[in-house]
């Protein structure tokens, strides 16, 4: 076992949940399992798992971030007030900070992104820049974003986001289903019912294909604005009876729809659509037919966890519908490889251990800098 780190995580407590979810939460309680001293800083005192004091500091009194000492520092998002808090707290300490790029939107669709980057990259992005060791991308669109803010590739890594195996697996049922009395094969979408979401290519592919059959539901699980539009489609090409919208599901309920579904549909039409339910459909051993977009493609290995077809493609996306719906071995050789990879590369465990390994990598680079001129004068 490596020596126990004090880690400190700091993030923004207005953005946690809306930018990059669970994932500092989930990570500190992996690490608090891995031996080490966690804080986290920003949010509500609750809201990260954290460590109990140790001998010598303060009971009742929380430690400020330079209080705590980390061994180092992991802030989230690039140019956020957090990154620049991490990054004033590292230069104090002379520790390394590590940032985590959580990317969501583009930049063109996010308002808010078009009216804060600027001034926040003219306070303090240099000042990042320079302190920061590396950059811990959650995805390839991550990474983007990270290299627009003026990041090396050389200081960027991929490393997805983790997930809970015991809660998202293979074999569980749907009381979702059960109640809508949902019946035969599932073709599932989960999401946004919006138009840049692909779902008239979804639904012309279903309709030319295993919608001309009676063992086959298309059910959308989410809630939007282009229902209603949706809907008349769906009525026009006669298929009504063979699709069921069971609205936005709770949180609880995803991995029994996903574990009793037989197969997940992402049929995006741009990268505003992140693919975050691939990971969980991967682990509950549900095969993916997802569009070809750098958000999405890295999740799925064609013919090995699903399919990928290009975006948009009516065509292509039949072909793809109909291949998988017409070929249960190769449906089944996907699930099982799909959970071996989620087991193998996705599991929460997994994720931390990278993290451990890139902060013990960061503070050794940063003593061998430190070390250096004095080896030299000597």
């Amino acid at each position: 076992m490596t020596n126990s780190l004090r880690i400190a995580l700091v993030v923004n407590p207005f953005t946690l949940r809306r930018k990059g979810g669970e994932h500092a939460p989930e990570l500190a309680r992996e690490l608090l399992n891995l031996g080490h001293t966690v804080r986290g800083f920003g949010p509500p005192s609750d809201a990260i798992p954290r460590s109990g004091p140790v001998e010598g500091e303060p009971v009742e009194e929380p430690l400020g971030l330079a209080g705590f000492a980390p061994d180092v520092v992991l802030a989230y998002d690039v140019l956020s007030p957090a990154a620049w808090l991490g990054a004033r707290a590292a230069r104090k300490l002379g520790v390394p900070l590590v940032l985590v790029e959580t990317g969501t939107r583009s930049d063109q669709r996010d308002w808010r992104s078009s009216l804060y980057l600027p001034v926040a990259e003219a306070l303090w992005g240099p000042y990042i820049r320079r302190t920061a060791s590396l950059v811990v991308a959650l995805d390839p669109i991550a990474r983007e974003r990270a290299r627009r803010r003026g990041f090396a590739d050389s200081r960027i890594t991929i490393l997805p986001s983790g997930i809970d195996l015991n809660l998202y697996r293979p074999g569980l049922t749907s009381g979702v289903i059960l109640r809508h009395h949902i019946r035969g094969r599932i073709l599932l979408y989960i999401g946004q019912i919006t138009s840049e979401r692909g779902l008239s290519v979804l639904i012309d592919s279903f309709a030319a294909t295993v919608g001309q059959r009676s063992d086959w539901t298309l059910v959308f699980a989410g809630d939007g604005p282009a229902q209603r539009e949706l809907r008349a489609r769906i009525d026009r090409l006669g298929i009504g009876s063979l699709v069921h919208w069971l609205g936005r599901p709770r949180e609880e309920e995803l991995s029994g729809l996903m574990s009793a579904s037989t197969l997940l549909a992402v049929p995006a039409l741009d990268d505003s659509v992140r693919g975050q339910h691939i990971p969980r459909a991967m682990a509950c051993g549900l095969p993916v037919i997802a569009s070809e977009k750098p958000a999405l493609a890295h999740l799925v290995v064609h013919e090995r966890t699903g399919l990928v077809a290009p975006a948009g493609d009516l065509a292509a996306w039949t072909e793809a519908l109909r291949r998988a719906s017409t070929s249960p071995d190769a449906r089944r050789r996907w699930g099982q490889l799909a959970r071996e990879h989620a087991e193998r590369e996705l599991a929460w465990t997994h994720v931390a251990r990278r993290f451990e390994e890139l902060c013990l990598t960061a503070i050794a680079a940063q003593r061998a800098h430190r070390e250096a001129p004095a080896a030299k004068a000597s």
